[in-house]
């Protein structure tokens, strides 16, 4: 694969560029290691696609987790204590609220990555919320979100997201004063 587009959210690519130059080789040679050729397993069956064999992302982010994985890059899991205490006083609890998590992809050295091959909503949930968790839990300081741009998402199954979109999305949304930096990274097979 290779990175076809770059947006930098927040001073995203200043930020990523001056602190973590030194880490951006190994996220370049991952993407370059991925042979998209490798993930078009999934057969379509969706109306439009029928039979059609379609990139997979959930093979894509397998193979993105053993390339970044040789580097050193690991998958950093919070569990989530939900709070009880905003409860109405006549409401029966009835679901077990233990062992939920909220886990970024790849962090190294407070560098955190997310490689995102589904919905829109999950780039933007990554980028304006997940990250600035993370960071506020003092795990990352910038990110990087890893997306397909539209010619790539056409040959996956009909409602993933694509980096044009993203990053419409982003600047018409604007900065708020908790976003954190991103570079947002769109690559194509």
């Amino acid at each position: 694969m290779r990175i076809a587009a770059m947006y930098s959210f927040n001073k995203g690519k200043e930020e990523v560029t001056s602190r973590y130059a030194h880490l951006l080789p190994e996220i370049n040679a991952a993407i370059k290691a991925v042979d998209a050729s490798q993930h078009k397993t999934k057969q379509s069956k969706e109306k439009t696609m029928q039979g059609q064999m379609l990139f997979s992302p959930v093979s894509i982010n397998n193979a993105f987790k053993v390339e970044l994985g040789k580097s050193g890059w690991a998958p950093v899991k919070v569990y989530c204590d939900y709070p009880t205490t905003y409860y109405l006083d006549d409401y029966e609890v009835r679901a077990n609220l233990k062992g939920a998590f909220r886990e970024m992809d790849f962090v190294k050295e407070k560098l955190g990555i997310e490689v995102q091959f589904g919905k829109y909503s999950f780039m933007v949930y990554n980028v304006c919320a997940k990250m600035t968790i993370f960071r506020n839990l003092g795990h990352i300081d910038c990110g990087i979100e890893i997306v397909p741009v539209k010619t790539f998402a056409l040959e996956m199954s009909s409602g993933v997201s694509y980096f044009e979109q993203f990053v419409w999305d982003l600047e018409n949304r604007g900065v708020a004063d908790i976003d954190i930096p991103v570079l947002i990274l769109g690559i194509d097979a």
